[in-house]
């Protein structure tokens, strides 16, 4: 779970910030996301699959 401090003289909101950013970086508001409702394994592999040809035409792209 992500923790943050207050820092001295900071407020609720800057705090709030920072939070966010965090979760955000270590992913666990779209892990959340995604476990809320049960994917079957297909669907799953299917969704990576599709990533995954995504980021290779993104990366042959850049090559030229």
């Amino acid at each position: 779970m992500s923790e943050v401090k207050l820092h001295k003289g900071e407020t609720a909101d800057r705090a709030l910030k920072r939070l966010r950013k965090l979760t955000a970086r270590e992913g666990t508001l779209k892990l959340a996301r995604d476990k809320r409702f049960f994917k079957k394994p297909s669907k799953v592999r299917y969704e990576n699959d599709r990533r995954n040809k995504y980021n290779q035409r993104m990366r042959s792209r850049d090559e030229w």
